[in-house]
C-alpha cells in the first residue's frame, strides 16, 4: 500500500488572472462619453470603466452610516 497519494497542480487556467467578467447595461449616452474619454486618453473602454469604477468606490459614502 502506497504511503502517500501525489497529485500535480493544474496549471492555471487560461483567462485565470483575477478579472471576472461582467455584464453591463448602460445608456448610450453614457458609452458615448466613455468611447470619447477612450479614445482621446488612448485608452480601451475596458480600462476608463476600470479606473472610473476603481476610484468612485473610495469615495462612495452610505447615507445613514457614520
Amino acid at each position: 500500500m502506497a504511503d502517500e497519494i501525489k497529485i500535480k497542480k493544474k496549471p492555471s487556467r487560461r483567462g485565470d488572472d483575477g478579472h471576472k467578467v461582467v455584464s453591463v447595461r448602460m445608456r448610450d449616452e453614457l458609452i458615448d462619453q466613455l468611447d470619447i474619454l477612450a479614445e482621446s486618453t488612448n485608452r480601451s473602454r475596458n480600462e476608463i470603466i476600470n479606473l472610473l469604477l476603481e476610484s468612485a468606490i473610495n469615495i462612495v459614502k452610505i447615507e445613514g452610516e457614520e
